[in-house]
C-alpha cells in the first residue's frame, strides 16, 4: 500500500491517504493510524522548516 503523508513543519504528520489500497479496509486504517503518530524531519526552505508532503510504502507480510 502506498500513503501520501502532509508532513508539518513540526514533524508531524497532517493528512494521511491512501494512494494505493492493500486491499483490506483494516489494514489500510491501521496504517493511516500508525502514522499518525509517527514523527518526521520535516523539508526546509533555508534553514526553516515548512510543510511538505511524502509518499510511504507500507507493505504487509500475513503468516498464511
Amino acid at each position: 500500500m502506498v500513503l501520501r503523508i502532509q508532513v508539518l513543519a513540526n514533524g508531524r504528520a497532517g493528512s494521511v491517504t491512501v494512494t494505493k489500497s492493500s486491499g483490506k479496509p483494516q489494514l489500510d486504517d491501521a496504517a493511516v493510524a500508525a502514522v499518525k503518530n509517527w514523527k518526521f524531519i520535516p523539508a526546509k526552505r533555508g534553514d526553516t522548516p515548512i510543510d511538505g508532503f511524502a509518499n510511504q510504502t507500507i507493505d504487509f507480510k500475513l503468516p498464511q
